[in-house]
């Protein structure tokens, strides 16, 4: 059986970026929290904790002048205020690119554009980009696109995460509503890497594995691409979900992961994979990538 492993499978550079900034506070302070958790990866935000990353849910949970690392969806500017009076040291791991989202809302703002965010109103990364500023617009789905009334103006950002196809159908409905719009495609180089990757991968294989947090919005999206391409796609969070009568008249498998997930997860999933078809014939590893 033939294993094809996505080449972008796996922690993106903004999640590895907050989760070495952790573990290395961490060591230097022995424990540090974590506002909310640093990635959606149960399993990894778990390992974490072991080294000494604590997860609390809220300001009023943080011990005073102790340390608090942001975590790469980044916060509200009024949770930054909220730490500071709690005089506790803040290592702000929000990842650059969900930074420039932010600076672009409030420059939209500035420039006198209503600022909609196309994206998930509960995902952390939009509450903190809707933080900062005053009255955003958050679109879910077509059908608030479609529901939007005309407007004279209208600057649009979008979650990193955000499906490739919805941005292109929200942005040729709100070009017919707006009379002056302003819409930046703030999707991350690397979600667009995965989802073409993961479409591209669900076409040529008879079984796709997408792992990742079932709470991670970028692996939801992942799957529901490739259930879309191939309805026998399988959403799990480590090796232990895999079932073998999956894999009953199984030729080729394809296996891709989110952003939060780390490679030791992928590895055991491979592994566990490998050690299922060895009953048939030999394995083989490939590596799939786009163009």
């Amino acid at each position: 059986m033939k294993i094809v492993i996505a080449n972008s499978a796996g922690f993106c550079w903004g999640v590895k970026r907050a989760v070495n900034m952790a573990i290395e506070a961490a060591k230097e302070k022995g424990i540090v929290y974590s506002l909310g958790e640093l990635i959606h990866n149960p399993q990894e935000i778990k390992r974490l904790e072991n080294l000494g990353v604590k997860k609390i849910d809220s300001v009023d949970e943080i011990i005073p002048k102790t340390t608090v690392i942001i975590r790469s969806h980044g916060v509200p500017p009024k949770i930054i205020e909220a730490l500071k009076e709690k005089s506790v040291e803040i290592i702000d791991a929000t990842c650059p690119f969900v930074k420039a989202i932010q600076d672009k809302a409030v420059s939209l703002e500035k420039e006198h554009f209503p600022v909609c965010i196309l994206g998930n109103s509960k995902h952390p990364e939009v509450i903190g980009i809707a933080g900062h500023v005053k009255e955003p617009l958050i679109l879910e789905t077509v059908e608030d696109v479609e529901k939007l009334p005309e407007m004279l103006k209208l600057g649009v950002v979008c979650q990193t995460t955000l499906n490739s196809e919805f941005l292109s159908l929200a942005t040729s409905i709100l070009v017919q509503k707006i009379k002056e719009i302003k819409i930046y495609n703030t999707i991350c180089k690397a979600t667009k890497v995965r989802q073409e990757e993961a479409r591209k991968l669900a076409h040529e294989v008879d079984l796709m594995i997408i792992i990742g947090g079932k709470n991670s919005s970028n692996t939801t999206k992942l799957y529901l691409i490739s259930k879309k391409v191939n309805p026998n796609s399988f959403h799990i969070e480590s090796a232990d979900e895999i079932k073998k009568e999956w894999f009953d008249n199984i030729n080729s498998v394809g296996i891709t992961a989110g952003a939060s997930t780390p490679q030791w997860i992928i590895e055991e999933v491979v592994g566990r994979v490998e050690t299922i078809s060895k009953g048939g014939q030999a394995v083989e590893r490939g590596f799939c990538k786009t163009t």
